[in-house]
């Protein structure tokens, strides 16, 4: 019965996941059956077997008394397979998904909860797991969180004779980017992509507004947009926008002519190569204060199998991952803040660049937090319409926002 019912819950939860691809193919990397190979899935294929991440997996099966058999995907190429593998059930021992994702694998039921396999996530911040929470339960344990806050460029702001201090608020904020583009330099840029991106990067603004993902149309989701709006409007911020990703919103500000540039920890090491002098700054909120951002990353899982005893070993290598030295070592490489107060702040001492970054992950919050789950795919689709629409000219912010707001409350029943 529990096979039949992920088999049906797979099939109707493929749909959140195919923004890109589309279910199918072959489920690939199934466990073996040989008790002494574990299987592990992750969105690293960047990262080989001699990489540090590919070497910790295999020494945290090691520590298990077993191997492990790693296999990388893309993340949306992961998150398809795991729903076909768990229809066929040969589901991976362990897997790392995207955390929006892990929502939807739950619905599918394809996950355990941490507590039905003996893994304590007692000491991860609140904010940074909730991500992976339904009805109370996490689901996975996040090996880290990334998030947004906004670069400045030292030299453009000291040109244009603005203090990084002063931005606390939308006004200030806007002020400082009028004062730069008065210098004949550039003000902002920012990723309002059509994609999962454009919603990921308008999410500080909408939040910081008090923005409600379940009412797109109220005031306080039009003031966000609004204000994006008018920065392209009035030149603060270009007509690319529209078309930028995370990436190439980022090469324009490494172009050294924009005075602010919303992004990533990830893009630390670029900033380092860039050529000129950084810093960063929370996205401020409307009124002031930190605006909550997304969290980014992932959740380290234990899929359901047939074979219960297998569960044992795999939250050995669960725990191995994310233990104190590993969690410091891992979210190192990967510009990642960590999920616990106690390593946070052996990295800040470590890397003082990441302070803000770690003030950042504290304020921010995850996608599918607050009950929305496996709704957020289609509100976020929604809200990156409505932000095409407004900047585009095609419809006015209000209209936008109404029209996001009918369909996906349409979608949702």
């Amino acid at each position: 019965m529990r096979h039949t019912r992920i088999a049906i819950a797979a099939v109707a939860a493929c749909t959140m996941l195919t923004a890109v691809s589309a279910c199918g193919g072959s489920g690939g990397g199934s466990s073996s059956a040989a008790s002494g190979t574990y299987t592990f899935w992750d969105p690293y294929p960047q990262f080989d077997g001699s990489s540090a991440w590919g070497k910790l997996v295999a020494s945290c099966g090691t520590k298990a008394g077993v191997t492990v058999k790693r296999t990388a995907y893309d993340t949306t190429d992961l998150g398809n397979k795991a729903l076909l593998a768990a229809q066929q059930g040969n589901a991976p021992d362990v897997m790392l998904v995207d955390n929006p994702v892990v929502s939807t694998l739950v619905q599918a039921g394809i996950l355990n909860k941490m507590s039905d396999v003996g893994i304590s996530t007692a000491s991860i911040q609140a904010n940074i797991i909730g991500a992976g929470v339904l009805d109370g339960s996490p689901y996975g344990v996040p090996i880290g969180a990334n998030t947004l806050a906004l670069y400045y460029n030292k030299n453009v702001l000291a040109a244009a004779h603005v203090d990084p201090a002063s931005v606390t608020d939308w006004a200030s904020l806007t002020a400082a980017l009028k004062k730069v583009r008065s210098v004949g330099k550039k003000g902002v840029t920012f990723s309002a992509i059509g994609t999962e991106e454009g919603s990921f990067q308008f999410l500080p603004w909408f939040w910081g507004a008090k923005g409600d993902l379940t009412h797109l149309d109220n005031a306080d989701g039009q003031a966000a947009l609004s204000l994006w709006k008018d920065w392209v409007s009035e030149g603060l911020a270009p007509n690319d926008v529209l078309n930028n990703t995370q990436t190439t919103s980022w090469q324009e500000f490494a172009t050294g002519k924009y005075a602010f540039g919303e992004n990533g920890t990830w893009q630390l090491g670029n900033a380092k190569k860039a050529g000129f002098p950084y810093g960063v700054i929370s996205i401020p909120a409307r009124d002031g204060g930190a605006a909550p951002a997304p969290t980014g990353g992932e959740f380290v899982t234990v899929p359901v199998q047939k074979d219960s005893g297998r569960y044992k070993v795999s939250s050995q290598i669960v725990t191995c991952l994310t233990d104190d030295a590993n969690l410091l070592a891992t979210d190192t490489t990967l510009s990642y803040v960590a999920p616990t107060a106690t390593v946070q702040k052996q990295q800040a001492a470590q890397s003082p660049e990441l302070k803000p970054w770690v003030e950042a992950v504290a304020a921010a919050r995850g996608r599918t937090s607050g009950g929305l789950g496996t709704r957020y795919p289609v509100i976020s689709e929604q809200l990156w319409t409505a932000v095409q629409a407004a900047l585009s000219g095609s419809k006015s912010t209000e209209a936008a926002l109404k029209a996001a707001q009918t369909t996906a409350a349409n979608h949702q029943g």
